[in-house]
């Protein structure tokens, strides 16, 4: 670390990189899920504290077996339904135990389905630990980390979401960063990012299979012209789930998009869902922002023709930010 992160130096709360992440769970109420319940019950548990993830924890063992989310979710519901073949030799104890289980069309107790997507190991760190350490794991892909003290007790968990929240709360104290604010999208090299779409009119069933496949939590939903539709993600699954609509799975891409909206407008009684779309031209404390208002975790790169020609993601957001600290 260069000189100017010496704590002597600055005053803490204006230097970003030294908050200590206990900070950003001082007040969240921990949810956790009971390593027994079955799938269905810890899904619903999500759904109700209207989050995206939870630690699972087993009362027997006095220990969190891992975390569950909907990536989790969109795996067990493509392994139920035969959509997604594991080789043997890939296969844990745990998901070989599931796959019996739904075969036989027995219950799945949610310890079997943590971590089951094996994109989000369980990751833990102290409340000591510093947002800039924690910054860059964000940086390399890593979506969550869980906050615990020394003896073992969870204090939080700490997402890039709630990060990026807590950064643009504070952003008025972190004069540091503001000139990558005012930087546009292409300055900061984020405007070719791989698109993965699908058609309007494919299912979304098709959907899902296409996100595990390519490790994706997102599509871009195309017209034939490749304009930006919407836009399907893992944790649209929740509304597949509410009421166990497993018919909606059957439905088309934009069907479901439409149905989302219209529900997000009876809930919130807004008439206008927003577009997750940006343009190149963007500052990144703009994009920044809608993805704060949004709580979503990409935003589209759109031309001027309204054509889907990038993406940014929360992952790209903090690689861009853990070069400030690396320098």
């Amino acid at each position: 670390m260069t000189h100017q992160h010496r704590e002597g130096l600055t005053t803490l709360q204006h230097d970003w990189t030294m908050v200590k992440v206990g900070t950003l769970v001082a007040k969240q109420t921990l949810v956790t899920v009971d390593a027994d319940s079955t799938v269905e019950d810890a899904c619903e548990v999500l759904l109700q504290n209207g989050i995206s993830s939870a630690p699972v924890y087993d009362a027997n063992k006095k220990i969190y077996v891992g975390m569950f989310d909907y990536g989790d979710l969109m795996t067990y519901i493509l392994l139920l339904l035969k959509k997604m073949q594991v080789p043997l030799k890939d296969q844990s104890v745990e998901m070989r135990d599931l796959i019996q289980r739904t075969s036989r069309s027995q219950a799945v107790p949610v310890k079997l389905a943590s971590d089951l997507s094996g994109k989000d190991p369980f990751c833990t760190v102290l409340p000591e630990t510093r947002l800039g350490a924690v910054v860059h794991d964000f940086g390399t892909g890593i979506h969550r980390v869980a906050v615990m003290d020394p003896e073992g007790n969870m204090k939080g968990i700490v997402s890039q979401s709630s990060t990026l929240d807590y950064i643009m709360r504070h952003l008025s104290e972190y004069p540091q960063l503001q000139p990558i604010m005012q930087k546009s999208l292409q300055q900061c090299g984020l405007t070719s990012g791989k698109v993965l779409s699908v058609n309007g009119d494919s299912k979304v069933l098709d959907a899902l299979i296409s996100m595990s496949n390519n490790s994706v939590s997102s599509l871009a939903v195309l017209d034939d012209q490749g304009m930006l539709l919407g836009n399907i993600s893992m944790t649209d699954i929740k509304h597949i789930m509410k009421s166990l609509r497993t018919s909606w799975l059957w439905i088309s891409c934009f069907q479901l998009v439409c149905k989302i909206r219209l529900s997000h407008g009876v809930e919130s009684g807004e008439d206008q869902y927003p577009i997750l779309d940006v343009n190149a031209k963007s500052t990144f404390g703009y994009t920044l922002s809608k993805l704060q208002a949004t709580k979503a975790h990409r935003m589209w790169v759109v031309n001027d023709g309204g054509c889907v020609v990038g993406v940014v993601s929360l992952t790209d957001v903090f690689r861009v930010l853990s070069t400030l600290i690396d320098n």
